[in-house]
């Protein structure tokens, strides 16, 4: 047997002197959230977070409205109605919103508070949050707006008029934290929650009004005192006509209004909130505190919805009875969403629903027709607005990506 020589091992190939050594790619850290990012990435994520094509911004709305009064002429014909007095019925439900000037004054009047629950539905929206609790954070905010208003005596209006609206903002504000705190530090959904503390807020409201605290003297059925004249909001027209109920607080809702669109659309904070909404977990990473933004905004909304309970007690009610939200906290979310969750679009949102309300006393008293026709048209056009490919279908519209954004998420 013959030796047998080995064969060498080629060396390993050296790589030319040329060329450079390759290393792994550095770990970057996550980067953090700076005012200059934030105005660099604004008009992105405002794309994200607003409905820009004209489609979901007016025309689905206003053909949603269209459509919900066609079927409610429909359901009018069908309850054996002649057609000549259901569209005397919708005469009067216009003569009863538009038809005068204490028509106007009437829409504007219920419309006021629909404003201020609309902003807060909108503004949890665009956080990615359905605050479905506005009737229990305006039981609360009326309560402690009552409270202030007949419990001092002897200070100016100046005074206490502020201290009053303050006391509704103040009540709804800690109604809507709770659910806030809740939402950020134990992950508990905003709407089971809300739609819990709705039903302790009643309960509360029926407790109170029976304690000596709130029940009016020598009354056994629970309504409360009265507020002092100094907590009154000054009526705007009634130096036309003693009647007419338009008070200041519509000048305080536009306000809200227009401070909203500021903080929503003007502000870092108003950024993180749509951030938040369009992408939480994109937002946490880019160093915002989603904890901290569901919180705050929360804590807005039921300050918001606590406003508008505020401004029907001392503009309106001057009391407090069981029921006295009158459902306003759950057409606020109608307005949210036919206003597409825009401080605008909720101003003409609840013009409308609060013509509708008032249009619908006149309908009632003018023809045979009920005023719940009037519920059965608002739930139509929450139907329509939530869903508007269907109103793409049936006017044969070409249907935009923006208009899913509804049923994918809570934001509009």
């Amino acid at each position: 047997m013959s030796d047998q020589t080995p064969t060498p091992v080629p060396p390993d190939p050296v790589p030319p002197a040329s060329a450079p050594a390759v290393s792994a790619p550095p770990v970057s850290a996550p980067p953090v959230i700076t005012e200059e990012s934030l105005k660099q990435n604004r008009g992105f994520l405002q794309q994200l977070t607003t409905s820009v094509n004209w489609r979901t911004g007016l025309l689905i709305p206003l053909l949603s409205v269209i459509t919900a009064l066609a079927i409610g002429l429909v359901i009018i014909l069908l309850s054996g109605t002649p057609f000549s007095e259901a569209l005397n019925a919708y005469g009067a439900l216009l003569q009863g919103s538009v038809g005068s000037v204490k028509a106007i004054s009437e829409t504007l009047t219920a419309a006021t508070p629909l404003i201020l629950v609309g902003l807060s539905v909108a503004i949890a929206f665009r956080a990615g949050l359905f605050n479905i609790g506005g009737e229990g954070q305006m039981a609360v905010g009326g309560m402690t707006a009552v409270l202030v208003g007949f419990s001092f005596t002897g200070l100016p209006l100046i005074v206490h008029l502020p201290l009053a609206i303050l006391a509704g903002i103040v009540g709804g504000a800690i109604w809507g934290f709770i659910p806030g705190v809740l939402k950020a530090k134990t992950g508990a959904h905003e709407v089971i929650v809300t739609i819990m503390l709705n039903y302790i807020a009643f309960r509360l409201v029926d407790f109170f009004l029976k304690s000596s605290l709130f029940q009016r003297e020598g009354r056994s059925d629970p309504v409360s005192r009265t507020i002092q004249d100094s907590a009154q909001l000054p009526q705007l027209l009634d130096w036309i006509n003693p009647s007419m109920r338009i008070h200041f607080g519509l000048i305080v809702a536009l306000l809200a209004a227009v401070l909203v669109h500021w903080l929503l659309f003007r502000t870092t904070t108003g950024f993180e909130f749509r951030a938040v909404g369009a992408n939480p977990a994109a937002a946490r990473y880019a160093g915002m505190s989603v904890a901290r933004v569901y919180i705050l905004v929360m804590t807005i909304a039921g300050g918001l919805a606590g406003l508008a309970a505020g401004g029907q007690v001392l503009g309106v009610l001057e009391r407090v009875t069981p029921g006295f939200t009158a459902g306003i906290g759950f057409d606020g979310i109608a307005v949210a969403l036919l206003g597409r969750s825009n401080p605008a679009g909720v101003v003409a949102a609840a013009l409308l629903f609060g013509g509708l309300r008032a249009g619908g006393q006149q309908m009632q008293v003018s023809t045979d027709v009920g005023i719940d026709l009037i519920s059965v048209i608002q739930a139509l056009i929450i139907i329509f607005v939530a869903a508007p490919t269907l109103i793409s279908s049936i006017y044969r519209l070409k249907t935009p990506m923006a208009a899913t954004q509804i049923s994918k998420g809570w934001a509009a």
